[in-house]
């Protein structure tokens, strides 16, 4: 059988339950920043024009909640227990991509706290459209930072036993 070739589920290797447990917790991660997402979101598409200052202060709140849940979910991907410090440990090659996943990760939170400054310092009229466009540059970095820690992790295990993912395994990484 070619490496390509997908072997049924019975014949892939089971993930060792450290491994099942780091993959359960990255999903409880990323379940908890895409609820803050979609609660920015919301918040973002609400009307603003003449309720500026409530729509400021429901984007505000929305946005502190992302801040909070992408700084525990970056912590919790630096562990060195985490997923990726496994891949990087145990798959060198993959290490850079591993750094450049968490150095986004710093992006993408220096981001949503320069926002949130710039949120907490305006008091009076707020730029709605600016704020709506740069957010939505932060949610969209979101987005391609989970597929990229996604094809990543997927990568390091078929790497590892030139076996596609078990169903299982694999919905869990994509969060079905």
């Amino acid at each position: 059988m070619s490496p390509t070739e997908k072997v049924p589920i019975e014949e892939v290797p089971e993930l060792h339950g450290a491994q099942h447990d780091r993959i359960s917790e990255r999903q409880v991660d990323q379940d908890r920043t895409l609820e803050a997402m979609q609660r920015l979101e919301a918040a973002l598409g609400a009307a603003a024009p003449g309720r500026e200052g409530r729509w400021r202060d429901e984007v505000r709140g929305a946005l502190a909640v992302l801040g909070t849940t992408t700084a525990q979910e970056a912590t919790n991907a630096a562990a060195p227990d985490s997923l990726l410090s496994d891949v990087a440990r145990t798959q060198p090659w993959l290490r850079n991509r591993v750094r450049g996943l968490r150095i986004q990760y710093r992006q993408l939170q220096e981001a949503i706290a320069s926002l949130q400054g710039e949120l907490n310092e305006s008091e009076g009229t707020v730029d709605f459209a600016d704020i709506r466009q740069r957010l939505a540059w932060v949610l969209t970095g979101l987005r391609h930072q989970r597929a990229r820690e996604s094809d990543l992790i997927y990568e390091a295990y078929y790497d590892a036993f030139r076996r596609d993912l078990p169903r299982e395994a694999d919905e869990e990484l994509r969060g079905e």
